[in-house]
């Protein structure tokens, strides 16, 4: 399987590239649309040797990996948007420990149990920090089952590296289609880092004591802050977007000093959103419109800046997503980064709720409405 395209859905390309990003230890509860994702771990990570357990909730997945983690596991778990939620405290607990994990989202339509259908209106959640307290996850948005492999496989790499909790924001759209997929190679061993804060192996050193609580206000918030400032190195080295401007092709940025002026309007979406903008982008240029497509690849951290600079230009920007209103919260504050341009006039927002999927046609409308054409 190595260096050949094969064909895979979205759920089972974010397995395989954990497991060949050396995940060691999974634990996760069914629930629709992730459930090849527990499928397909649960065969293949014991094919391997690799820890598999399907936990009695949700609540006990998380607490699992949290626990697994502090061994010096690089561990996983997955669900959907209710059982997200369920999440939420142990990932709390993991952020403020700095305990790395991954979480992956195949977001479903909501509130309560919603449907089974696609949705992104688990935004908020994921980019907000979704549990208690003053924390943040690196969140990353795929738009093909490529990315869901490539994604999954530098989550477990950040997470690490920055020893936090890395999302995998996904929707059941992409974890239910099958594309071709080139998938990365697995990693040895040998490659996967050191944790030198690890529990555990205590014959030859001082016993470990990991844990998120700190009962002194002020040693709380020393911590907290000091977490804050390994935030700011995230924001300055691993925000990415990728730009498609008018009659081009996307590109993939990382930082955000590039600027751009020449569309006449520029939609912004992520995941399968993103991909209906494209198709609508075809569109529009078939009737002489100069279009762009702005796309967070990093929703945690947004590219502010990069986004500022488009709306600076003073040509509208449409927020294309599967939620009544969330994306659109981000890219209102980018303009804060934009100079002389703090209206919000020039924001407009097509979106839908439930598992409803907007199609190429309805946003070409919309795109031709809001330039008078």
């Amino acid at each position: 399987m190595d260096s050949e395209k094969v064909l895979m859905k979205g759920n089972e390309a974010i397995s395989e590239a954990a497991i060949r990003a050396g995940c060691d230890a999974y634990f996760g509860y069914p629930i629709t649309p992730q459930n090849e994702i527990t499928s397909y771990m649960a065969k293949h990570m014991l094919d391997k040797d690799r820890i598999f357990i399907q936990a009695e909730s949700e609540t006990a997945a998380i607490n699992m990996v949290y626990g697994a983690s502090c061994a010096g596991s690089r561990a996983m778990t997955s669900s959907s948007s209710p059982g997200i939620s369920l999440k939420q405290e142990g990932m709390s607990y993991a952020a403020g420990a700095d305990i790395p994990l991954v979480l992956v989202n195949v977001v479903r339509g909501g509130p309560g149990l919603g449907s089974i259908a696609p949705s992104q209106a688990d935004y908020f959640q994921s980019t907000r920090g979704g549990g208690h307290g003053d924390y943040y996850c690196i969140v990353l948005g795929p738009k093909s089952v490529q990315e869901c492999a490539d994604f999954t496989y530098r989550a477990f790499d950040l997470a690490g590296k920055y020893r936090m909790p890395v999302i995998i924001l996904a929707d059941g759209m992409l974890g239910q289609m099958m594309e071709g997929v080139v998938l990365p190679r697995e990693k040895s061993p040998a490659e996967l880092p050191r944790r030198d804060w690890v529990v555990g192996n205590m014959q030859n050193r001082d016993p470990r004591h990991i844990t998120s609580i700190h009962l002194v206000p002020e040693e709380l918030e020393q911590i907290t802050l000091e977490r804050y400032k390994r935030y700011d190195e995230i924001k300055a080295a691993e925000t990415s977007y990728e730009y498609s401007g008018p009659f081009k092709a996307g590109t993939v940025f990382y930082g955000e000093g590039e600027t751009f002026a020449d569309a006449e309007i520029t939609m912004v979406a992520y995941g399968t959103s993103a991909r209906v903008c494209l198709g609508a982008k075809q569109l529009a240029e078939k009737a002489g419109i100069r279009a762009a497509i702005f796309r967070p690849i990093t929703l945690w951290p947004f590219p502010y800046k990069a986004l500022g600079k488009i709306a600076a230009a003073g040509a509208p920007l449409l927020t294309v997503e599967m939620s009544l209103g969330q994306l659109v919260e981000d890219v209102r504050l980018s303009l804060l980064e934009a100079p002389g341009s703090s209206s919000r006039e020039g924001v407009h927002l097509l979106g839908h709720s439930g598992g409803v999927i907007p199609t190429e046609e309805e946003v070409f409308q919309e795109i031709k409405r809001i330039l008078g054409k």
